[in-house]
């Protein structure tokens, strides 16, 4: 057996389960960012406001959030294939569905199915990384995973506008429903990483139940409240970042698009980065060096990026690369503070991150005196508060394993 794999797959291999993971963490970006250039045909064609198709994209994330949640446990009770198959099944047909949406309303109830599908994506993808990989490699799975996560949001809307120039709309929900159906052919030739003995027994709303046993696993819990809050900062960015670069420096749709790619090529190098030293320096001090970054980023969006376009991009930069450093090793960690309830402690970990982030979302339209200032206070306190609760729990009590050695967490 190669060394750091579990579970190997004989019919699709290491490569093709490799591959069937990184696409299943793809989809939730893809379905959100691949039809936003559509928008204004879209308005036009059902004859709806802009605040009312947003609920196309408001239904989506809410329910994503619902989906990890709920599908994550039941895999712990039926196995990984068979919900993560269901979870295909049912977001191949939404996509098909939102490709022949009749009214807006129609649309608006088959993205809340998709997402729904999404959400078992994600959380079951988490699963069989701790399932099917071991120590080092796991880490290296997961930095490779969130490496393409972020290329997914640079691609989805240079592809849905291409889709736009020769097609209508409901051609990139055509496209979404042909990439899950490659997922599901593959996920069928999945052999389950997960054997009959090792998984949960009693009533289905005793599965939803071990979400909390997780919950008070202390050393999970404490973890994921501390680096949640990053990825507040970074949606924030997210939502703003037009705003900002258009509204606030006045530059053209090109040039803020030129910007906003040069943010997320640095957001590729976190993960590429966490690859190259996992296994050379402890997780402990890549959690403490991300963070640092991420505060030193903050601070200075606060100083230096109301001054211009360059130095805004480049006082950012250094929250961005702390936040996609950060992701990998820490939800290699978190995973690792759980024996079994895999499943569901896959779900609390995409849902906190997907929840806090929504936060960052909220929390960036208040009435600031500029955008600048809100997300530099955003990402400042975000990091701030990060960096505090970390040193606390290094200092406390709570045993973290990977990170403090010698100590133990049970579940």
């Amino acid at each position: 057996m190669q060394q750091g794999l579990l579970a190997p797959q004989k019919r699709l291999g290491t490569a093709g389960l490799i591959a069937l993971i990184t696409v299943l963490n793809m989809t939730a970006p893809l379905s959100t960012d691949m039809y936003l250039p559509s928008f204004p045909t879209m308005m036009d064609e059902f004859g709806v406001t802009a605040g009312v198709l947003n609920l196309t994209l408001v239904g989506f994330f809410f329910f994503f959030a619902v989906g990890m949640l709920v599908f994550g446990p039941f895999s712990d009770r039926y196995g990984r294939k068979p919900v993560l198959v269901a979870g295909l099944g049912l977001y191949l047909a939404a996509s098909l569905a939102c490709a022949g949406a009749g009214s807006i309303w129609q649309l608006i109830l088959f993205r809340v199915l998709q997402a729904l599908g999404a959400g078992c994506m994600v959380s079951v993808s988490t699963a069989l990384v701790k399932d099917c990989f071991d120590g080092r490699m796991r880490g290296t799975i997961l930095a490779t995973i969130q490496s393409m996560s972020v290329i997914a949001p640079m691609l989805a809307p240079i592809i849905g506008a291409f889709i736009v120039q020769y097609a209508t709309w409901r051609t990139t929900f055509l496209v979404l429903a042909g990439i899950s159906l490659c997922s599901l052919t593959a996920a069928l030739l999945l052999q389950e990483p997960l054997p009959p003995g090792a998984r949960l027994r009693g009533p289905i709303l005793g599965s939803l139940g071990r979400l909390f046993v997780v919950a008070r696993n202390p050393s999970f819990t404490s973890l994921l409240l501390v680096v949640a809050l990053i990825p507040a900062g970074f949606m924030a960015y997210i939502s703003v970042s037009s705003y900002i670069y258009q509204g606030f420096f006045g530059l053209s749709e090109t040039a803020y698009s030129l910007f906003f790619a040069t943010n997320a090529g640095v957001s590729v190098l976190g993960p590429l980065t966490y690859i190259a030293i996992n296994r050379k320096v402890p997780s402990r001090l890549i959690i403490t060096g991300a963070l640092g970054l991420a505060l030193c980023g903050g601070l200075a969006v606060l100083l230096l990026g109301r001054t211009a376009p360059l130095a805004f991009l480049l006082s950012f930069i250094p929250y961005s690369f702390g936040s996609s450093l950060i992701r990998p090793v820490s939800t290699n960690t978190l995973l690792s503070q759980q024996d079994s309830d895999t499943g569901s402690a896959s779900a609390l970990i995409n849902f906190g991150n997907t929840a806090m982030g929504s936060l960052g979302m909220v929390l960036a339209a208040l009435p600031w005196p500029d955008f600048v200032t809100g997300l530099g206070t955003i990402a400042a306190g975000c990091a701030l508060l990060a960096l505090l609760g970390w040193a606390v729990l290094l200092l406390s009590s709570i045993p973290l394993r990977g990170i403090k050695e010698g100590l133990s967490s049970g579940d």
